[in-house]
């Protein structure tokens, strides 16, 4: 019988997650401190205390404000598995999205949602037309924000759900599992959550994330991802003197931007389709730097975008010659199905607990990327779990308090199909 979550389970979890969102853990996508923001460690410090205070006697925050966790194995000596039961590591990341404001949040619940829009702030609404998933959540307790900030589920619902699972498994000893570490990473956010993580010192053999959204989903694919850096230098004189000899990079910066083929930016784009995204510019008339994220579900795709900006540059080239333009390619992260593809049962294994719970699971490719990503590229094979949280980087965010006990019991489940294919191997 799969485990559930009783009523003062859900309390503690919401209790937790309203918590954790008070915590003012934005990332910073322009620091080159790591973590990019120290406030991230308040977060890691409380989190650091709580498990310790569960019994995870080894939990501690790292210099690089990591927190890890360790819960031993408790199969008893006879049990068929008992010793090759491998590892699994549950993982969340702490920050928060950098360019929508994310301090000072302040939750409100709602229990017994109605089904109707919800009136946010002065100017936000939380529409039905807009948010068809509110439809799924009728009469569930909902927590959104009053409009001007983020909420913060992605991913504090992550890691409230692998905090409340910490605790489950402490008050019901009688729940058999193989060993789990415990990890909450900073700067995913700003594509820097594994930059000092050690897979060997943490020592899972399998992972998963808790960082998705609906109700259901396993996300085994994640975008190809670069970052791209335009460089323009022009020439600056007085404007009242500038004729035949002003070169103006903001003009050659816009150009770049309108020339772009809009059928393959962000807001143009679904499902497995690539895009490129211009998403910071700054400078002057003597300088401009121009970054745009690069997103594809194939490497091939991805090259295809890049060639159309370098296509898009020389353009721009000969109609200002005297411009300087330069770019530069930065790899951030790849897809993680080219690795995961290598040891399917990760994945199955999660499609099959998530069944097992009364979930129809649905195997999900994400418009973006994870920590599991990246760590799956490191030799930690790391799908990821709905968390619950919606509207994402959104002063509109909410998240259903069902969603999110239905991640915990699945992640339980999880580890109960572990336990049971490792017996028969």
């Amino acid at each position: 019988m799969p485990a559930t979550l009783n009523a003062a389970d859900r309390r503690q979890l919401l209790e937790r997650f309203l918590r954790y969102v008070a915590v003012d853990t934005q990332s910073d996508d322009a620091s080159t401190t790591s973590p990019s923001t120290e406030k991230q460690k308040d977060l890691a410090r409380l989190l650091a205390d709580e498990l310790r205070a569960l019994g995870c006697g080894d939990a501690a925050m790292n210099e690089w404000g990591y927190v890890f966790a360790t819960i031993p194995g408790n199969l008893p000596a006879g049990h068929p598995a008992a010793g090759s039961v491998p590892t699994i590591g549950l993982i969340a990341h702490m920050d928060t999205y950098f360019a929508t404001p994310g301090g000072g949040v302040r939750p409100r619940v709602i229990e017994s949602y109605d089904g109707g829009d919800i009136e946010l702030g002065p100017g936000q609404v939380l529409d039905v037309t807009g948010n068809p998933n509110l439809a799924r959540c009728v009469g569930q307790t909902l927590i959104h924000t009053d409009g001007t900030t983020l909420l913060g589920a992605d991913d504090k619902a992550g890691v409230a759900e692998i905090m409340t699972l910490v605790a489950w498994l402490r008050d019901h000893p009688e729940f058999l599992h193989g060993p789990i570490r415990i990890a909450f990473t900073t700067d995913e956010e700003v594509g820097r959550g594994t930059e000092h993580f050690d897979v060997g010192a943490f020592g899972a053999d399998y992972a998963y994330t808790l960082d998705g959204s609906d109700l259901g989903e396993i996300e085994d694919e994640t975008f190809c991802a670069d970052t791209a850096l335009v460089t323009v230098t022009g020439h600056d004189v007085h404007p009242g003197y500038a004729k035949g000899k002003l070169v103006n990079a903001v003009r050659v910066a816009a150009a770049i931007i309108d020339r772009l083929d809009p059928n393959h930016l962000p807001e143009t784009t679904e499902a497995r389709q690539p895009y490129l995204h211009p998403y910071t510019i700054s400078g002057n008339v003597s300088t401009i730097e121009l970054k745009l994220l690069v997103r594809a579900f194939s490497i091939e795709e991805l090259r295809e975008r890049e060639d159309h900006l370098r296509q898009v540059i020389a353009g721009v080239s000969t109609r200002f010659p005297a411009a300087k333009i330069d770019l530069a390619i930065q790899e951030s992260y790849r897809n993680m199905a080219y690795k995961i593809r290598e040891d399917i049962k990760v994945l199955d294994y999660a499609l099959e607990a998530v069944e097992r719970v009364g979930i129809e699971p649905k195997r999900q490719a994400i418009r973006g990327g994870t920590d599991g990503a990246r760590l799956s590229f490191m030799g930690l094979l790391t799908p990821n779990i709905w968390a619950g949280g919606q509207s994402f980087h959104s002063v509109r965010e909410w998240v259903s308090l069902e969603w999110m006990a239905a991640a915990v019991a699945a992640t339980l489940e999880i580890l109960t199909v572990w336990v049971e294919r490792s017996a028969k191997a």
